[in-house]
């Protein structure tokens, strides 16, 4: 060969070997990245092209999908009784992606997911259609029915679990929004979206996850928690040191109690059952700062929670010795969300022992085969059995005779605590009405709750933990005990 043909050839042969280098690259090395780009319709299409898997509580699916008309996405989600169930499984639309389950469990519903590879590749042989698989949920449905319903037309939030296990048996958030209503890409479809986006109460805001709020009074049961766990009173029915009125260190303010309730010295049971302000600042202060971050901690506080949609972390300040007494009684920079407050009074019921919530029980392949089933997970121990017993004892009698007798449930023991929790400048808004409570049946406690109610049509000194929430509280928990009778 001469050298010309030589040179070409060897020409030729480097760029057949750089076309299958390329090709290689792309079908390998990027195919991921190229296959979940945003410009890649093929892919998109093709998501869309069969029936998605349901989200499914108490047996029943809460989603479906249905025909998209005059579209080359075949179909789009639906949903049955959308509002009410948006803070469980968040949107999947054509046009915005989607959120919560529906994004994080987005591979089992669209059959996507490496744990479906053996239903595709037999698909393939016997010609079936696609199909995606399905999530099962703890969710209880008459449960998340109450906590949607008693909420109505205020804005609020309400989580309910099992103590026992961890599982999450409501989750609410209102006002809410219908993610069928742009599921699609046509135009009215971005004409809904873009009308949630600019609402002012912010249906799309999960509450019950995402927003954090001053516990108020709620927050005295960890700082019960606290005096009980570093041996500062060990008695609950003995006197307390808590002279009244009591002033905030470094300050010249004294810390007022709500009312004329005798509070000096009281014990701690008394102390939560009237919700003494000065009693529970002066724990918080006797502890110091450091114990009371490190009983919260042991709560939950500070550090993001996975259900498995993420979970903002609820706060318990590094502060200095004032604010740490307000931080003690739910005010200052304390913030919690529903969830966190949930978690506490699940972990006093389940005699001091914090599981690990969570809202996927198992997930399923198309041919309704379970793929993956949870396992119940201990998060942390905040307080040991014998003081969470003695927290029961105090909650329960909060209920019983009082501020939280509006959570009374015939032929059952509820414990729980109020919150009235300020905010806005010098304390300028309207007070968030708070309650947690658990229920208690012969085999333990099958729910634990939480509801805050952030804005309400009720006149400013009608606002009350015991009024607003403690209602709500109560029917969530008597439809988790009546669904299992």
């Amino acid at each position: 060969m001469n050298k010309p043909l030589r040179r070409i050839a060897i020409f030729c042969g480097v760029l057949i070997l750089a076309l299958l280098v390329r090709t290689n690259y792309l079908q390998y090395v990027r195919a991921d990245e190229l296959n979940t780009r945003d410009e890649n319709r093929r892919v998109r299409i093709e998501r869309y092209a069969h029936e998605r898997g349901n989200i499914i509580v108490d047996g029943n699916p809460v989603t479906s999908s249905v025909e998209t008309k005059g579209s080359d996405f075949k179909y789009k989600r639906a949903w049955k009784n959308g509002p009410m169930w948006a803070p469980v499984t968040g949107y999947s639309s054509q046009a915005f992606d989607a959120s919560q389950l529906e994004s994080l469990e987005d591979g089992i519903l669209t059959g996507n997911d490496d744990q479906l590879f053996f239903d595709r590749t037999l698909s393939m042989f016997t010609g079936e259609k696609k199909q995606g698989g399905n999530v099962v949920t703890t969710l209880n449905a008459a449960a998340q029915k109450a906590a949607f319903q008693g909420l109505g037309d205020k804005k609020g939030a309400v989580a309910a679990l099992d103590p026992q296990t961890g599982a999450i048996l409501a989750l609410a958030s209102t006002p809410s929004y219908d993610p069928s209503s742009f599921a699609g890409n046509s135009n009215s479809d971005t004409k809904a979206w873009q009308k949630l986006l600019k609402d002012k109460d912010k249906p799309m805001l999960n509450r019950a996850l995402r927003e954090t709020y001053p516990p108020g009074s709620t927050f005295k049961v960890v700082t019960a928690a606290a005096a009980l766990e570093n041996g500062l009173y060990t008695d609950i029915d003995g006197k307390t040191d808590s002279p009244l009125p009591w002033q905030l260190p470094q300050s010249s303010d004294n810390l007022a109690n709500e009312g004329n309730i005798p509070c000096e010295n009281a014990s701690l049971k008394e102390a939560l059952r009237m919700s003494c302000n000065t009693v529970f600042g002066k724990i918080s202060d006797d502890l110091g700062n450091q114990k009371m971050i490190d009983e919260a901690n042991k709560f939950g506080f500070n550090k993001e929670i996975f259900t498995p949609v993420r979970a903002d972390a609820s706060i318990y300040p590094k502060d200095n010795r004032p604010q740490n007494a307000m931080a003690g009684i739910g005010q200052a920079s304390n913030r919690a969300t529903p969830l966190q407050m949930a978690m506490v009074a699940a972990a006093v019921a389940n005699d001091g022992k914090l599981m690990q919530p969570y809202m996927v029980a198992e997930r399923q392949a198309p041919n309704l085969d379970v793929i993956y089933t949870h396992e119940k997970e201990q998060l942390s121990q905040p307080l040991s059995g014998e003081n969470a017993q003695k927290l029961q004892q105090m909650m329960e009698t909060v209920v019983k005779s009082g501020t939280g007798t509006n959570a009374l449930i015939d032929g059952v023991t509820v414990g729980g605590k109020t919150g009235t929790a300020q905010h806005g400048l010098n304390n300028s808004e309207k007070p968030y009405a708070w309650f947690i409570s658990y229920a208690k049946t012969d085999n333990g406690s099958p729910v634990a709750v939480a509801v805050v109610v952030e804005d309400s049509q009720a006149n400013r000194d009608d606002v009350s933990g015991g009024g607003l929430a403690a209602p709500i509280a109560r029917d969530v928990m008597k439809a988790v005990i009546d669904n299992r009778q």
